[in-house]
């Protein structure tokens, strides 16, 4: 290996000492990492985690600074790696900063990184392309840039994000003599090619051992989430110190960590839909172990950095082995032994398969997105308006094809480019095809009687394990129990029986093309829909009466009424209607109990004309204006002063709204929504 500075492995590891204690050594493969960046590499680093791939570029940039050269770009996905990776930083000496959608002042950060007072600063790709950073690119001097959880840039890799696959760019650009090194634990053969391939020629890949042996991996089949809320209720307490229970949606994020609360566990919710403020107070709540789990999406996944978390838990098997991999790393960085317990239920699947098949656009939605630019820039909401998508699947379209060239922006509005788009079938279908596999490659984990960590690693394409001895399977019996008390189990019953939603009321029209104005002057009161559609208890009941039984179910009605009595005392609401259907009576027949039930009448206020079905709408423009012009206020119908209006499941909401204001200019003065259940993808 050529070394362009003499004397680098003394003064690297005089920094280590100085930094970790005089007896700290490079572990296998870190001073050869450090020495292939620092020499002008093209460098890769595939090493598990807890190895230390930070203190690669942490060092790096020590030494480049201390030879009065540039500053070190560390792009990172998440803000709550970033804090982590700051924190350290700063630890070592390194003059530190970050520039994200949090920063209080990206000008003042930019213009000190010009003025070259900082040494290693922290970007998210989101602000790396933001206009701010773009027309002050040429005046920073990078010696060093480093792309953090590097398998985001691959589209072969588990957590492919379109802003990362843009970094291509930035690598393209960068003048010869700064130096790229990209770190993942998260890589196997396929990945590591993408990867190689993507940060040019000559690249030194450093590549190790993912095996870690502090953790005991254990996996239990509980098919229901009512089964899956009573384990974790029953045996979180004998887990030692405290860790991280991850979701996949934030509503079980939301949902598990209150049940947990109720019953005495000192757990709270993270993810991306809370204010930003409360989840760095949860994670400084978990970092003082002053609570006992902190119930999370990913977003609390690549690189938090813990060293005494002491146990994993899945509340639903990810999307693949890889990611899993990754999650459970968070556990045991420095702890003998930390347990890594994997649940499962009959949900997985239909939920892997809902982001497997929105992963990449359709055909069609390109196709239908580029008609609609010929004509001319549009901004996103003037698309929502002119095509029948879902906003995010508008996003993800334009962020493709802004990601291959063939469209750009200009202020809010995006423009199609010279270069025409090619629609990719071979490429999407193997790109669906791998994830269906790695997805068996997970429910492979659920299955298997060999070491699970041997399982895991291999997967990875490691295959220098034998066995690891301290799985459920190298054990031979259950790490922990099982076994689930009916005590917890009645206690979960009930908690996800008593669950209700509220329907918000919509106080503006989505479109204003019928109605003139942006103001809906008559709104809804807040409303409550009672399930979760498809959820257990009352959620499966109202999938099963839509769809197999053709009729609600007594115990529907009766939870109902039970539900709606205090609204009808306080309010004085002296009538039921509902919204009209003109192909199923079984809303009109519910509707029609309920009211006996509640001891008021029933009075059909509506009628509904002919028009696509609401479910096939695919925004909130679409939505409305279809709800808009499907239903009216029938004629010669004396319209009560108030009302409950029932509907079976609430989408988007937008039909129960356009109703309650039709009700509304008929002279209603009080309209209570209520629907069975609520479909929504939240």
């Amino acid at each position: 290996m050529v070394v362009r500075y003499n004397g680098i492995y003394n003064e690297m590891k005089s920094l280590l000492q100085k930094s970790y204690g005089n007896n700290a050594e490079f572990r296998e493969g870190q001073y050869e990492a450090i020495e292939a960046a620092l020499t002008n590499k093209r460098t890769l680093v595939v090493q598990k985690t807890g190895w230390g791939k930070s203190l690669v570029y942490f060092s790096c940039a020590k030494y480049l600074r201390n030879h009065n050269a540039g500053i070190t770009f560390v792009v990172s996905p998440l803000l709550v790696l970033m804090d982590n990776q700051l924190e350290a930083a700063q630890k070592i000496g390194l003059k530190a900063s970050m520039l994200n959608h949090r920063t209080e002042d990206n000008s003042a950060v930019i213009e000190s990184i010009i003025n070259g007072e900082i040494d290693i600063v922290f970007i998210t790709p989101e602000s790396l392309f933001g206009d701010i950073i773009q027309q002050n690119l040429s005046k920073i001097d990078i010696a060093l840039f480093v792309i953090d959880e590097a398998h985001c840039i691959s589209d072969w890799g588990h957590d492919f994000r379109l802003e990362y696959g843009r970094l291509y760019k930035i690598i393209n650009i960068l003048p010869p003599n700064v130096s790229v090194l990209a770190t993942t634990a998260t890589a196997n053969n396929r990945v590591i090619k993408d990867l190689t391939a993507q940060l040019g020629d000559n690249v030194f890949v450093s590549r190790g051992e993912l095996a870690r042996s502090s953790l005991a991996i254990q996996t239990i089949n509980l098919p229901s989430k009512a089964q899956r809320y009573a384990w974790i209720l029953n045996h979180i307490n004998e887990l030692p110190g405290n860790g991280i229970i991850y979701c996949i949606t934030t509503r079980d994020c939301d949902r598990l960590a209150e049940f947990l609360q109720i019953n005495g566990v000192n757990a709270l919710s993270y993810h991306s839909r809370l204010d930003e403020e409360q989840n760095i107070e949860s994670e400084k709540l978990l970092k003082e172990n002053k609570i006992k789990a902190l119930v999370a999406t990913v977003k609390l996944g690549m690189g938090y950095d813990k060293d005494d978390i002491s146990f994993v838990i899945h509340f639903q098997m990810p999307a693949n082995v890889v990611a899993y991999y990754q999650q459970i790393g968070r556990a045991g960085r420095k702890l003998n032994k930390a347990y890594a317990i994997l649940l499962h239920g009959k949900e997985d699947e239909e939920i892997n398969d809902y982001f497997i098949n929105s992963a990449f656009p359709h055909k069609s939605e390109v196709d239908e997105i580029c008609e609609c630019l010929s004509s001319g820039g549009k901004s996103i909401n003037q698309l929502s308006v002119a095509v029948n998508l879902r906003r995010n699947r508008i996003e993800k379209v334009l962020m493709f094809l802004e990601k291959d060239g063939c469209l750009f922006k200009d202020g809010s509005k995006y423009f199609l480019s010279a270069k025409q788009y090619k629609y990719d079938y071979e490429k999407f279908n193997k790109l669906k095809k791998i994830r269906n596999d790695e997805y068996d490659k997970i429910k492979g984990l659920t299955k298997t009687n060999e070491c699970l960590m041997k399982y895991v690693v291999n997967c990875l394409d490691d295959y220098s394990l034998e066995k690891c001895n301290h799985c459920a399977s190298c054990v031979g019996q259950p790490l922990i129990s099982e076994e689930i008390s009916q005590a917890a189990f009645e206690k979960a019953l009930k908690y996800l029986n008593s669950l209700t939603f509220p329907i918000i009321p919509k106080l503006r029209w989505s479109s204003t093309e019928f109605t003139k104005q942006t103001k809906i002057n008559h709104p809804n009161q807040e409303g409550i829909c009672l399930s979760k559609y498809g959820d257990p208890g009352f959620g499966e009941m109202v999938k099963n009466g839509k769809y197999r039984d053709n009729h609600f179910s007594d115990e529907l009605i009766v939870k109902s009424a039970e539900i709606l009595n205090p609204i009808v005392q306080k309010y004085g609401v002296s009538h039921i209607t509902c919204v009209p259907s003109l192909r199923s009576n079984i809303v009109k027949d519910f509707s029609i109990k309920l009211a006996k039930e509640l001891n008021i009448s029933f009075l059909e206020c509506l009628k509904k004309s002919e028009a696509p079905p609401q479910k096939d709408m695919e925004n909130s423009s679409h939505q409305c204006a279809n709800a808009y012009s499907s239903f009216k206020v029938k004629e010669l119908v004396d319209i009560p002063n108030k009302i409950i209006l029932i509907d079976d499941v609430v989408d988007s909401g937008w039909t129960i709204a356009v109703c309650g204001n039709y009700l509304g200019e008929a002279g209603c003065e009080f309209v209570f929504p209520f629907a069975l259940a609520d479909s929504s993808n939240y």
